[in-house]
């Protein structure tokens, strides 16, 4: 008996088979957050101080590497899109064009590190934060080249919903860097003890650990028949095309964080105690937020290669499913931060001078209420604008995002700080920012609905073979 091809693929599209390819990814960015938040409390616990600035050095170097992760990963679209077109040759290309971006960045964002000093001074903090910032901003910077390019180099699985060799390895870096983190932050088992510092040469030396590993997948004998990835020569045309698309997702992505830097920026000159519960609160948002990043990935990589294999409405239906998903997980996260605030906030108290918990609490506790709102209008933000930019719609993400932010959330921010006194000027700065999460999602929703990125390619156009091929005319000989 035949089988019904439409019974086959009932689930294509659906929920269980956008679990299959985020699950992993959700864990991998999990394990992610989960360094950077042990990161942040083993600072608190060394300086209340290099915890704030290790938010504020963190999210200035990550301005300039922004630019640079958003234009290079978009190599994910490209494998994707490659994929469901079975071109399986063009993927290794494609994520040689990206190597070579990534490169080309890192050593981009080394010679940035030479203007650390006057980038930190105009920020403008305290001086014991601002030595802080210094030290931790500029050995990010000089140390970038590791983090681009294994992203580039991931890539290739994501691209192709192989997420559970990624997630293991990004369990393995995030093991790594948290061991490193404890021994070189304060100086366990002969290592110096380095503070700020050690948090940063940690993260560095993990992403090399990370490097090492993807070259050794993408260099298999059977990934270099199959999908070309011995293929290193530079491609003017495929570079091109990666440039097309993706330098305005890297733009967006670096103004969307320079915004929100500018916001951090502010609200570190209040005053000590301001910016410390904003650096709890946003540290804590990221165990949210952070792990819905791998459902985005997984929406971008199920549009890709639907719209490559021309299947446009097996894109929207994948597309609804990440969405609903998200918005499940986002309420009840919405609802622990509205119901336990408290809770969020003890692994910072556990070794944390308890005089200023004390002052930072019932401040955190009120910032944790604005994100228990805007975190479910981040349901919008992440996948619908993972859709469009699993389609190519690059642009239209570009423009909006730079619009919103800078009417919406810098400039109002900038407006509460200056003009306002007391914490009016903190919570009229929290309330700036979330009308910018929430203006963004419906925007990027609406985008979503019109339809226009349903039509839109990445990759090269294959010609198409006729239907039928005619036959060959013959000559009738005579026979001798």
């Amino acid at each position: 008996m035949k089988e019904n091809p439409e019974k086959i693929n009932i689930n294509e599209g659906g929920p269980r088979q956008v679990l299959k390819i985020a699950f992993p990814l959700i864990l991998s960015t999990s394990a992610m957050t989960l360094q950077m938040f042990i990161d942040r409390v083993f600072l608190m616990w060394y300086d209340r101080d290099a915890m704030s600035a290790a938010m504020l050095g963190g999210i200035l170097s990550f301005v300039f590497f922004s630019f640079f992760l958003g234009t290079a990963t978009y190599a994910n679209t490209f494998v994707s899109q490659y994929d469901g077109a079975n071109m399986k040759n063009r993927i290794g290309p494609a994520v040689w064009q990206s190597v070579y971006f990534a490169v080309a960045a890192g050593l981009i964002m080394a010679v940035i590190s030479l203007f650390s000093r006057p980038l930190i001074t105009l920020v403008g903090h305290e001086p014991a934060i601002a030595n802080y910032e210094l030290v931790y901003f500029r050995i990010l910077l000089v140390g970038a080249m590791p983090g681009i390019v294994d992203s580039s180099l991931s890539c290739f699985l994501t691209g192709r919903g192989k997420t559970w060799t990624v997630m293991w390895v990004n369990v393995a870096k995030t093991a790594v860097n948290v061991v490193l983190d404890y021994v070189m932050i304060f100086g366990r088992f002969g290592f110096p003890k380095w503070g700020i510092g050690g948090a940063a040469a940690a993260t560095v030396i993990a992403n090399l650990f990370a490097c090492a590993i993807y070259f050794t997948i993408f260099l298999r004998p059977a990934y270099r028949k199959s999908f070309c990835t011995a293929n290193y020569a530079f491609e003017r045309g495929l570079f091109g095309r990666l440039m097309k698309f993706g330098l305005p997702s890297g733009v967006q992505f670096m103004l969307d964080i320079l915004g929100f830097t500018l916001f951090v920026v502010f609200i570190g000159r209040i005053d000590a105690v301001s910016f410390a519960a904003s650096s709890i609160v946003l540290q804590i948002n990221t165990l949210a937020f952070v792990p819905m990043i791998g459902l985005g990935i997984a929406t971008t990589i199920l549009v890709g290669r639907a719209l490559g294999a021309d299947k446009p409405h097996i894109a929207q239906k994948a597309t609804y499913s990440a969405a609903y998903i998200t918005f499940g997980y986002m309420t009840v996260i919405a609802a622990g931060y509205w119901l336990f605030p408290n809770a969020f906030m003890l692994p910072f108290e556990l070794r944390a001078s308890a005089q200023q918990m004390e002052v930072i609490r019932p401040i955190a506790r009120v910032l944790l209420y604005f994100v228990s709102f805007y975190c479910l209008f981040d349901t919008g933000n992440i996948i619908f604008s993972a859709a469009l930019k699993g389609a190519g719609d690059t642009r239209f993400v570009m423009y909006v995002s730079i619009v919103l932010n800078w009417l919406i959330m810098v400039i109002p921010s900038w407006a509460a700080i200056t003009f306002l006194h007391g914490r009016a000027r903190l919570y009229a700065a929290w309330l700036a920012l979330t009308a910018y999460v929430c203006a963004l999602a419906i925007l990027f929703f609406l985008r979503f609905l019109a339809g226009k990125w349903k039509s839109m390619r990445v990759i090269e156009k294959v010609p198409a073979l006729p239907g039928s091929i005619p036959a060959l005319p013959t000559v009738e000989t005579e026979s001798i």
